[in-house]
């Protein structure tokens, strides 16, 4: 992961605030803040709060029930004030109960879901949280298996927006020691699956850019919804084109 020293950064659903605590112990950047979806008493009960304390004893400023697409939930937090915004990992918390789930996605489905809410996070992150005359970028790490692969992050979240993908990057966790990737609702350390970090900016060009790994399948012969190709004949690419998967990520598309 790119990142700067002279940058103020802003992490968003620090699930048990170890990425955070990492970032400040490893890395110290110029401005650090945290925040969390959970309440401190939440977090406290699922993981304990150690990366907390950590935290406070080092002045950082750590927001609870923090939601990025509800405005209400920021008014501490310093409007346009940071350089970098990062959501590690993000993924809705499950549904409470069946009846939430009915609702939830009674005109929607759960990729969707997920899809609007890192949508949400650009468009507030670039609106709210950083400033105009900073670095302008926005950092989402996930993972590329499913689900995390079929949100098709590279090409739908900023689509008719004036926000610019710019490529990702290898995301190395061995360079976040004691940094935790969290499953949303459970006290379980997740899998570390090789991570991808995803770059947006309102700028077009940008000097990280020459770091970053270019947009992957893009041109005729190949499918950048799927990420499949290069084919190697037409009867190949029409076969994918007719398949479940591909038919699949068109209803996501659509919807």
């Amino acid at each position: 992961m790119i990142l700067n020293k002279e940058w103020r950064i802003l992490t968003i659903g620090d699930g048990d605030l170890s990425f955070s605590a990492s970032l400040q112990k490893h890395f110290s950047p110029r401005a650090l803040s945290a925040t969390v979806y959970d309440s401190l008493e939440t977090l406290s009960e699922k993981y304990n709060d150690v990366f907390y304390q950590y935290l406070q004893q080092e002045n950082i400023q750590t927001l609870f029930d923090f939601n990025v697409c509800q405005e209400t939930s920021w008014i501490n937090l310093e409007k346009n004030s940071f350089d970098l915004v990062i959501f590690q990992f993000p993924l809705l918390p499950a549904f409470r109960n069946f009846d939430e789930y009915k609702t939830q996605t009674k005109n929607s489905n759960i990729n969707l879901l997920n899809r609007r809410l890192l949508r949400h996070f650009l468009l507030n992150s670039f609106k709210y949280f950083l400033d105009p005359n900073g670095q302008q970028l926005c950092f989402i790490t996930s993972k590329d298996v499913k689900p995390y692969q079929q949100w098709n992050i590279e090409n739908a979240l900023n689509m008719q927006t004036n926000i610019h993908y710019l490529g990702s990057m290898a995301f190395d966790i061995k360079k976040f020691p004691g940094y935790k990737i969290r499953n949303v609702d459970r006290d379980k350390h997740v899998r570390d699956t090789q991570g991808e970090t995803y770059v947006w900016s309102l700028r077009c060009t940008h000097s990280i850019q020459e770091q970053l790994h270019k947009l992957p399948y893009h041109g005729a012969n190949n499918c950048s919804i799927c990420r499949a190709g290069p084919f190697s004949t037409i009867k190949d690419k029409h076969v994918h084109l007719q398949s479940k998967k591909h038919l699949q990520m068109m209803s996501f598309e659509r919807d």
